[in-house]
């Protein structure tokens, strides 16, 4: 039952944080809105590993955690900016499959065999992005823009290139520690490009509080679901877990008016189903 609980509070952590995310990121800068949310869970997992007084690891142990970090950090970049232009019923389930489906194409590649259900998810998927990315004609509404997919597929490699990498760095190392070297590799390689880039990060501070939420959120989601995984059935937990885009989806239709044609609402099914059979199986 604990398990089931983490697992479904995963999903509401992450499916409120990409929506936050889109939101914050149609008015102010991405970078501004990345700056705060990824500092602010950077504190976070260092305060909880800080707290739990953990065995710091090798650092051979955490490595692949490195790649990892920039690996989300990447996705979240590519996600926050499609959903700000894109419609957000359509952009998270698409990079929500993708990401799903990335693991088990590497597995595929290093000798696992999945059974079944894995590959009905990943068909599934497939056809739900191909529906749900078909462009309506103008006089039915609801137009899905080119770029904003082209950063959702983006979004799904950086997700997949963080679940891969972490899945590795947790075999050798605890996972908050691993997560922790995560959020700072993404945290310098931030800084850094920032520092190159110099893009305008101010941020009214009525804002502040929201984007530091994001980061929370996005902290607590991984939390929940490395908790969840030790508690309980990982295929529960997953499934569960990447039920995430339902919540975004939810939240753009009922706060943003969001309305899809009919094909594209079966694109969207199909893509949460596919999400949920890859992590069942």
């Amino acid at each position: 039952m604990v398990a089931v609980a983490l697992g479904i509070g995963t999903a509401l952590c992450w499916g409120v944080a990409d929506f936050l995310g889109g939101i914050r990121t149609r008015r102010l800068t991405l970078a501004a809105v990345l700056l705060v949310s990824q500092l602010t869970g950077l504190a976070a997992i260092a305060a909880v590993v800080a707290a739990g007084s953990v065995e710091t690891p090798a650092a051979g142990d955490v490595a692949p955690a490195l790649v990892a970090g920039v690996c989300q950090l990447a996705g979240i970049a590519a996600l926050y900016r499609a959903l700000a232009i894109g419609t957000m019923s359509v952009i998270s389930p698409v990079s929500a499959s993708g990401a799903a489906a990335l693991p088990v194409v590497v597995g595929l590649a290093t000798g696992e065999r999945p059974g079944a259900i894995v590959f009905a998810g990943m068909a599934a998927a497939f056809v739900g992005v191909t529906l749900a990315s078909r462009t309506p004609d103008s006089a039915q509404g609801g137009g899905i823009s080119r770029q904003g997919l082209q950063l959702a597929a983006v979004a799904a490699l950086g997700f997949g290139g963080f679940y891969v990498g972490m899945d590795a760095a947790v075999d050798d190392a605890n996972p908050f520690w691993a997560l922790l070297t995560a959020r700072v590799s993404a945290g310098l390689t931030l800084v850094a490009v920032l520092l190159v880039v110099r893009p305008r990060l101010k941020a009214p501070r009525a804002d502040l509080p929201s984007l530091a939420l994001i980061g929370l959120l996005d902290v607590g989601a991984n939390a929940c679901f490395t908790l969840g995984t030790e508690t309980g059935l990982v295929s529960v937990v997953s499934v569960l877990a990447s039920l995430y885009p339902v919540l975004t989806v939810v939240l753009a239709r009922a706060l943003l008016g969001e309305r899809l044609v009919a094909i594209q609402t079966a694109g969207v099914t199909f893509a949460l189903t596919g999400v949920a059979l890859i992590a069942a199986g």
